[in-house]
């Protein structure tokens, strides 16, 4: 567990790089922004689809893990609704708090790390872990918001769930690296060395820009943060786990990816989500805040019990 602690510590210690530059302003927020388009429409992109592109497609794909996971991330969802509506929480609100207990980081924080912890190897389950989330989970929680708010027609909303699938960059490069491999084409040296410089800048740039931006969240409603933290670091991984292990049993290496994906912390993306819906962004701030600086201490010890031999 120490020696996974170890692995781990530098992806963390990134983060409070970028946490200490955001705080103390030496970052702005402007600066964090920009910094944080670049990994997402540039860096990032160019890494997902060097990695799905050279991977052969039936590596990649893998029915039963899709299920599995859908499975276990949405009995979280559901809990952390019927919590929500106990609570006497609108729709729109509801769906804030089961999208932070429900979906983790994956594509800023677990794709570099759990690459370089596991292996090449968990490249494949941990962008089906990513797309799953991509497509699904964001879609789900537009229909929620708008669904809620009953002032969204069904062809409107299936128009913002379509567009926002094809703008968003990470969707479109796993999708073209998936088609290119399925097409077997190759990637010749200057377009294999450009994907490499560019996507290298993917790690250091996504780590620092999440802790930019996570100086700048509220730290406000703890309590519920500390639920959805819960939900996101306990549960999340835990019903997943049982999917995985127990109801749909996948491989061993295969499920110790996907829990250990299932263990990041609240995704970033759920903010932007949250106030550009002017829906509960200062709980979605402050729960991705709460998460993120437990994570450090949970996520190496999920990993380390997962892979246990």
């Amino acid at each position: 567990m120490v020696e996974v602690f170890l692995r781990t510590l530098p992806f963390f210690a990134i983060i409070g790089l970028g946490y200490w530059a955001g705080r103390t302003r030496f970052f702005t927020q402007e600066a964090t922004t920009y910094l944080t388009k670049f990994v997402f429409f540039f860096a990032l992109p160019a890494m997902l689809f060097r990695f799905s592109a050279t991977l052969p497609f039936n590596e990649i794909f893998n029915g039963r893990l899709i299920l599995a996971y859908l499975l276990g991330t949405a009995t979280v969802y559901f809990v952390a609704s019927i919590v929500g509506f106990l609570r006497r929480q609108d729709v729109p609100t509801t769906a804030i708090e089961a999208q932070c207990a429900a979906i983790g980081n994956v594509g800023f924080l677990g794709l570099p790390m759990l690459a370089l912890l596991f292996g090449e190897a968990a490249i494949g389950p941990v962008m089906l872990v990513l797309a799953t989330d991509l497509i699904v989970f964001s879609s789900l929680i537009v229909i929620l918001i708008n669904g809620g708010r009953a002032r969204v027609p069904v062809a409107q909303m299936l128009r913002l769930i379509g567009i926002g699938l094809l703008k968003n960059p990470m969707i479109v490069s796993i999708s073209i690296g998936l088609i290119w491999s399925a097409l077997r084409l190759p990637i010749h040296q200057p377009l294999e060395s450009f994907l490499t410089i560019l996507g290298g800048a993917a790690t250091p740039g996504a780590l620092f820009a999440i802790g930019a931006s996570l100086a700048l969240k509220s730290t406000e409603r703890l309590a519920v943060a500390g639920w959805l933290s819960f939900c996101k670091l306990v549960l999340h991984p835990l019903f997943v786990a049982l999917a995985v292990l127990v109801i749909l049993p996948l491989d061993a290496f295969s499920a110790s990816v996907v829990i250990a994906a299932a263990a990041l912390p609240v995704a970033g993306n759920i903010f932007m989500l949250a106030s550009h819906y002017g829906v509960a962004p200062h709980r979605a701030s402050a729960a991705i805040f709460v998460s993120t600086c437990l994570s450090i201490f949970t996520v190496p010890v999920l990993i380390a019990l997962t892979s246990a031999p």
